[in-house]
């Protein structure tokens, strides 16, 4: 039997501390800190539902990051 995969390590980062921060400045913050994929949206977006390793959301509303997780 095949092992399973390890997944790939993604940034200890803390999601609350996006919250609040102008939406570029976030972005270059996730950045800075090593995360892959960075993804903002409006408030209301339908988005899949797969977890994907090194990706942090924000939900961005008036240039402000409104909500913030990862996967």
């Amino acid at each position: 039997m095949a092992s399973l995969p390890t997944p790939p390590a993604q940034p200890d980062d803390a999601t609350e501390s996006y919250v609040g921060l102008a939406a570029d400045a976030a972005d270059r913050q996730a950045r800075s800190r090593g995360w892959d994929t960075v993804r903002a949206v409006p408030p209301g977006t339908f988005l899949t539902m797969e977890f994907r390793h090194g990706r942090i959301n924000f939900q961005v509303e008036d240039d402000t990051v409104t909500r913030c997780w990862v996967g």
